[in-house]
C-alpha cells in the first residue's frame, strides 16, 4: 500500500495463522513462498488448469480504497481525498496509480499467455463490480475495449466465438467508463 505497511498482506497473514489454512493452499505456491502470499491471485492463478476469464478494472476502486490506499495507512495524508476521487489526485498520485495498473497488466499478460483458453477484459475505469450492474454488464453503453462490451467479450470467450484478450490503454483514454468516482 501507499504507506509501505502491506495492510492487506497483514490481514491475510492473520487469516492463515488463525484458521491454519496453509496446508490447504496449493503446494505449487506454498513450496515457493510464504503461505500468506498464496492468497493473492498473481501467485496462484497460473497454476489453475480450468479455463478462466479475468474481468477487472485496472483502477479497481475497492483495491484502491482498501488495499492500495486504505484509510488506516493514510490518516490525513495526501491520499485522503485521492483514494475516493481520482480528480483530486496530483500528478505523482496518478503516476503511482499508473504503476498499479502496469503491475496488474503485467500479471494479466502472464495469465493469458499461460494458457490459450484463458481470456480477459481489463478496462481503464475507476469502478468495481462491472458484472453486477446491467448498465455496465450488457447495456448499450457498456464499457468497451476495441468496440466490444463486457457481456459480448465474456460471451465470445465462453462460447469459443473468438479469443478475448483485451487490455485497455492507460487512464484517461477510455471514454466508455462508468466511473464510480469523478
Amino acid at each position: 500500500d501507499v504507506s509501505g505497511l502491506h495492510g492487506l498482506r497483514s490481514f491475510y497473514d492473520g487469516v492463515v495463522t488463525l484458521q491454519g489454512v496453509a496446508q490447504n493452499l496449493p503446494e505449487r505456491c506454498t513450496s515457493r513462498m510464504n503461505a500468506t502470499l498464496c492468497f493473492f491471485p498473481e501467485n496462484t492463478v497460473n497454476g489453475i488448469e480450468t479455463p478462466m476469464f479475468l474481468l477487472n478494472a485496472a483502477y479497481d476502486t475497492w483495491q484502491i480504497q482498501y488495499s492500495l490506499a486504505p484509510a488506516s495507512a493514510i490518516q490525513d495524508g495526501p491520499w485522503k481525498f485521492c483514494r475516493l476521487n481520482y480528480s483530486k489526485c496530483d500528478s505523482s498520485q496518478i503516476e503511482f496509480l499508473q504503476g498499479f495498473r502496469k503491475n496488474m497488466t503485467t500479471v494479466a499478460e502472464s495469465f493469458y499467455q499461460s494458457k490459450a483458453t484463458n481470456g480477459l477484459f481489463i478496462n481503464s475505469c475507476f469502478t468495481h463490480g462491472q458484472s453486477v450492474l446491467p448498465d455496465t454488464w450488457y447495456g448499450n453503453n457498456s464499457p468497451s475495449i476495441e468496440n466490444k462490451g463486457i457481456a459480448q467479450s465474456v460471451g465470445d470467450w465462453y462460447f469459443n466465438r473468438s479469443e478475448v484478450k483485451l487490455i485497455d490503454c492507460p487512464y484517461p483514454c477510455d471514454t466508455t467508463c462508468h466511473n464510480l468516482v469523478t
